[in-house]
């Protein structure tokens, strides 16, 4: 297996949700304690080397909590030029800890099953053969988190202007993605209000 860093986008203002979203309890009925951001990094911890966790101005808040769960925290400066500002902090500091291939999530999208992930990532084995950059989960035609980025990936996402997206770039290198199909029910844009998160409580895998 190629040498994985786990990179979690946490840097969000949770505004429309009203708390902290990577300090939602998980699953939504869960009583043990265990967060979305927690979730997120015991999910990635079997297949990363290390996991990295981009906050922004709830740093302060989320580092006992990144520190407990073993994982690492970057600081993202000014959170509020959006999401893909975060994705190029946390790429950086993957770069910088000498890591060619990454697992993004943004915290607000549920973590995938250990099975899911397990497939997702003997495709990505078999991507980096075919010279591909990318692969992605998808369930009935909806794509889905994590990316599993290569280094021309990578690259590329660095290379962009910040006035650009995620989405953009990918659409950029279409040709260079693959899709994985998984049992779960996927959510691309990930949960933003207390209703959109109370929807989670239902069960998510699909037959």
């Amino acid at each position: 297996m190629r040498a994985l860093c786990g990179l979690i986008l946490a840097a969000g203002a949770s505004s429309r949700m009203g708390r902290d979203k990577a300090l939602l309890p998980w699953p939504p009925t869960t009583e043990d304690g265990t967060t979305l951001l927690s979730a997120h990094i015991a999910a990635m911890r079997p297949h990363a080397e290390a996991v990295i966790v981009v906050a922004g101005r709830n740093a302060e808040r989320l580092e006992p909590f990144i520190i407990a769960c073993g994982a690492e925290m970057v600081v993202n400066p000014e959170p509020e030029r959006g999401q893909f500002s975060s994705l190029q902090t946390g790429l950086h500091a993957v770069q910088e800890r000498g890591f060619e291939h990454a697992m993004i999530a943004p915290v607000d999208c549920p973590p995938l099953s250990a099975a899911s992930l397990e497939r997702l990532c003997a495709a990505f084995e078999r991507a980096l053969e075919q010279g591909l950059w990318a692969v992605t989960p998808e369930h009935e035609g909806r794509r889905g988190h994590p990316l599993l980025a290569a280094s021309a990936l990578i690259a590329a996402m660095l290379s962009a202007p910040l006035s650009s997206n995620a989405r953009e770039v990918k659409r950029a290198h279409a040709q260079y993605f693959a899709t994985v199909p998984v049992p779960e029910r996927l959510e691309s844009s990930g949960m933003n209000t207390p209703a959109e998160y109370a929807a989670q409580a239902q069960p998510r895998r699909c037959n």
